[in-house]
């Protein structure tokens, strides 16, 4: 009877062991970049609006290490380095065309990056100015990140 006993919880123990290693093992799989609808976040702030529509891709601080950058087919772009990268000044109109769709980047449009003008317009109900304010708020709050 205490043979069957040991031999039962050495089996549970085992069994427990190899469940808690498959659990952390690490995957073979590839990270993927989890599409989910746009949420709406207030037009005024660029700063609000690059942590909830660019943050994930780009970073928090826009080196473009955010938490979904390993699962991009492209590296995102270190957003601080776009002065730097255009002869020290802030390409803005570069920006903005990027944003609305209007100049192709390797991530911005394909699958993995999503075009933000038609998205902003959806969430602003089609309302041309709020589109506007908010390219030109998130332009602006790109410009304010650029390396010193």
């Amino acid at each position: 009877m205490h043979v069957t006993r040991f031999i039962s919880v050495v089996a549970i123990l085992v069994i427990i062991s190899a469940v808690a290693r498959a659990q952390q093992a690490p995957s073979d799989e590839k990270p993927t970049v989890k599409h989910v609808p746009i949420t709406h976040t207030p037009s005024n702030s660029g700063k609000q609006m690059y942590e909830s529509y660019c943050a994930v891709c780009h970073g928090k601080d826009a080196k473009g290490n955010g938490p979904a950058a390993s699962a991009m087919k492209t590296q995102p772009t270190d957003l601080t380095q776009l002065a730097k990268n255009s002869g020290g000044k802030y390409p803005s109109a570069h920006v903005a065309a990027v944003i609305k769709g209007q100049a192709v980047t390797p991530s911005h449009g394909s699958q993995d990056m999503p075009i933000w003008g038609p998205l902003f317009s959806s969430i602003s109900q089609g309302r041309e100015g709020q589109v506007q304010q908010r390219i030109t708020n998130l332009v602006t709050y790109i410009e304010q990140v650029q390396a010193k």
